[in-house]
């Protein structure tokens, strides 16, 4: 495999940051989480934007245009033949001082990992997920924004070890308010007599890509879509429930804290969005291979 870092491929032995460098330090910098299907970057430039939004929050000024960064990405696709995959893209602040000072650092590095990813195990995607609601709470808006996706993932880790120790693969989290967030990792929906539900960007939901190619293509198949409030009583008495994600893509939640979920296995309007996401992914992108 080779790495991209700062213009330069290194092999995976040798791809090194500097241990001075405030990403490994302190969490300080941005990612994105890319698709590749068929030969294609699914949504690149919306992925590029957001990671332009998460460093513009965080006043971390990215060396490169977004052109260059999408022609960047590309590229390490293709000098890994990555026609199916994963693409980790990273901004770091770069090398700096013991002291938390960002400006101390002279320049970001950008680094691009394209690999394979299979973020839930293939048996869950036919009967679909457990999952538990944990005591760690979304990031507050006034702490660090949700909708940064920065480097500092600890919230969403501490949340992942109370799903695992809690014989889950996923995890609920909920706001400070108590309404439904996000999961660790992914979004969440639920379906109620034909209606397509979402937690709010408000609630500390991510603005996921998958999130937002998932609610237009239920629209365009005519189902409502809404964005309220969401508790854990609407998650209990929904007739469906699934998560989407950039390495998720689309998985079913049959099991809520203890309750099934409609019947029990994956329902008809998720299994439809599955079969449209799919659709979609086939020919729509970036292209890796001329």
């Amino acid at each position: 495999m080779k790495i991209y870092i700062d213009g330069k491929f290194f092999d995976e032995k040798t791809a090194k940051v500097s241990v001075f460098d405030h990403g490994l330090l302190y969490g300080d910098g941005v990612f994105e989480g890319i698709r590749a299907y068929n030969g294609r970057v699914f949504k690149l430039a919306e992925h590029i934007e957001r990671l332009f939004s998460s460093a513009g929050a965080i006043l971390l000024k990215i060396p490169m245009s977004r052109e260059q960064l999408m022609k960047a990405v590309v590229l390490a696709c293709r000098r890994n033949k990555l026609r199916d995959g994963y693409i980790r893209l990273i901004i770091t602040r770069g090398m700096g001082s013991l002291g938390l000072n960002p400006y101390t650092c002279k320049r970001p590095s950008v680094i691009i990992i394209a690999d394979k990813i299979q973020l839930y195990p293939a048996e869950y995607y036919k009967r679909g997920l457990d999952l538990i609601t944990v005591p760690t709470a979304r990031n507050l808006h006034s702490a660090l924004n949700p909708a940064i996706k920065s480097l500092n993932y600890l919230n969403n880790i501490l949340a992942k070890i109370e799903a695992i120790n809690g014989g889950c693969e996923e995890a609920i989290m909920l706001n400070a308010q108590g309404f439904v967030a996000e999961c660790t990792g992914d979004n969440i929906f639920l379906v109620k007599g034909g209606h397509l539900s979402t937690p709010p960007l408000s609630a500390g939901a991510l603005h996921g890509i998958t999130r937002s190619v998932v609610m237009e293509l239920a629209r365009d198949s005519g189902m409502g879509v809404s964005e309220p409030d969401v508790t854990r009583y609407d998650l209990f008495n929904a007739d469906e429930c699934f998560l989407t994600g950039t390495g998720a893509e689309i998985i079913a939640v049959v099991k809520v804290d203890g309750r099934i979920i409609g019947n029990g296995t994956p329902g008809p309007v998720t299994r439809q969005l599955i079969t449209q996401y799919r659709e979609l992914t086939k020919g729509s992108g970036e292209p890796i291979f001329d």
